[in-house]
């Protein structure tokens, strides 16, 4: 069920009308939008019996909404949903979602400090404004590099308080989501763990915007109803991430499937990225992918970037070296201004680090 809103309906009567549904044993979710706020109604098993609802002061239509996923759907939210990222430290204000491309880029894992420092100056000079490093790696093998834990996340913060890059990573379960919390801007949930639904609960409990992959053969409903678990637990803001699904194709290490985007943004008003480095796992056809990624209209790109990547402790097929990000960069520039949107400019080559900061 969805209650809409009158345009000119006051916060009082928005508020009025969420402790109603609460009063009725429901859950309320407020969505503002451009020109009206609606009210997606949740935990109800059947029709909510409109009549109370819709004569209350402000309501101006209640309405059935049929699809299995309410939240995620412009049924209930019309705009874009846009992600802020307000200035903070050394940080400058970042959006996904809106007319900027969100531009993530950093290694598969954090191996070390020197590692991630020297990646984060790089990516910080291309113009990306995330750095992205795992610090919990759910690897095929369990004898494979596992990454380091709360030392990989204490590396993240300082690249992001020397370099101005906010910090996206990954949890994969309920104790390193509450480090990562501590730590990240962004929680990202891997494809692995997309149907993992107590971990998508305790994600939605954050009030960290939640990064959420695609599962290696989910189908565009069953990705939806993922993010509709997040969000009915309460947090509205979730960034979508196409990164490739298993088919018999056996030259890249999945299928990129781009033609989610768009079936993405007619159905939901949730940003959308491509991952093109897991999409392909190789390093030559990342570049490529992430160009019709952004000509099919995602919303960013999630990128993964090593100066060192035949020495890497995982992913370095599919890394590409730091000045390949710089030409990657400069190609979606020339490509997002066709579609009237923008990827930020890259800070001057000779740049030192505190001059990094302050430009940010």
């Amino acid at each position: 069920m969805l209650v809409v809103m009158k345009a000119q309906a006051t916060p009082e009567q928005v508020r009025a009308v969420c402790e109603k549904v609460e009063k009725l044993g429901y859950k309320a979710h407020p969505m503002p939008g451009a020109q009206r706020t609606a009210i997606g109604i949740t935990g109800n098993t059947g029709t909510v019996e409109p009549g109370t609802i819709e004569e209350m002061p402000g309501v101006g239509e209640v309405i059935h909404v049929s699809k299995p996923y309410k939240l995620v759907s412009r049924d209930v939210k019309e705009d874009q949903t846009i992600i802020t990222f307000p200035r903070q430290g050394n940080c400058e204000e970042a959006t996904i979602g809106g007319a900027e491309l969100g531009i993530i880029a950093g290694p598969c894992g954090i191996e070390s400090r020197e590692q991630a420092l020297a990646i984060g100056e790089r990516v910080a000079r291309s113009g990306a404004k995330f750095f992205r490093g795992g610090a919990y790696k759910p690897r095929t093998s369990p004898y494979s590099f596992q990454g380091m834990g709360v030392d990989g996340l204490k590396i993240m913060a300082e690249v992001r308080d020397r370099f101005g890059l906010r910090i996206v990573t990954e949890a994969v379960d309920s104790e390193s989501l509450f480090h990562v919390e501590q730590y990240a801007d962004v929680i990202q949930i891997g494809a692995r763990n997309m149907q993992n639904f107590s971990l998508l609960k305790r994600a939605g409990r954050s009030k960290k915007p939640v990064l959420l992959k695609r599962g290696m053969s989910a189908t565009l409903e069953e990705f939806l109803m993922a993010a509709e678990y997040i969000m009915s637990e309460g947090n509205y803001n979730v960034i979508l991430c196409e990164r490739g699904v298993r088919t018999f194709a056996d030259h890249t290490r999945n299928t990129l499937d781009l033609s989610i985007i768009p079936a993405v943004q007619r159905l939901s008003h949730l940003p959308i990225l491509v991952d093109p480095s897991h999409g392909t796992g190789k390093r030559n056809k990342v570049t490529p992918m992430a160009r019709a990624a952004v000509a099919a209209g995602a919303d960013g790109l999630i990128i993964e970037v090593h100066h060192d990547p035949d020495k890497a402790l995982s992913d370095g097929n599919q890394s590409i070296y730091p000045d390949q990000l710089d030409a990657l960069m400069s190609e979606c520039r020339q490509i997002a201004t066709i579609l009237k949107r923008k990827v930020a400019k890259p800070l001057p080559a000779k740049s030192n680090e505190r001059e990094i900061a302050a430009a940010r």
